[in-house]
């Protein structure tokens, strides 16, 4: 066997899966990102109505939201948690609730917990594709364009 054949029978495996990998659609890299996403609010979101009491008073004592009083902004963080992530799992008006969890991502970082970036840079890592590029063609947001666009 030549060196030179060798040589590049060594590069075919890796070549071949990075060639499977770069023709992976995105719908199928969108829908873990939603699902992934979706179930880190949702969760907080069902904890907060779990026990109200003590979701109100996470808002007062720890959390210590500046503005708004802690029962606004219980409701508020409740209903973002609970609201956006139905939309990305459906893929319904994905883009605005990706934006919507950014918002409440830079809040939660700057206001709240100030050193739980490494988490929290994930979570926007996350929702900035889904922003950027969308649910992906197997969501309602597609169905909808190609009903809205005929195509």
């Amino acid at each position: 066997m030549s060196t030179t054949f060798a040589r590049a029978d060594r590069f075919a495996l890796p070549r071949t899966a990075l060639a499977l990998l770069d023709r992976l659609p995105y719908a199928l890299l969108a829908i873990p990102l939603r699902l992934a996403v979706a179930e880190v609010f949702w969760a907080s979101g069902t904890t907060k109505l779990a026990d109200w009491g003590a979701a109100v008073a996470l808002f007062q004592d720890e959390y210590k939201v500046p503005v708004l009083p802690p029962d606004i902004a219980a409701v508020m963080a409740a209903s973002i948690e609970l609201s956006t992530p139905i939309l990305l799992v459906l893929g319904l008006f994905t883009r605005g609730a990706a934006l919507v969890l950014l918002g409440m991502t830079a809040f939660i970082e700057i206001f709240v917990y100030p050193l739980a970036w490494p988490t929290h840079i994930q979570w926007a890592a996350m929702l900035l594709v889904l922003l950027a590029r969308g649910a992906g063609t197997l969501s309602l947001d597609a169905a909808i364009r190609a009903r809205c666009l005929g195509a």
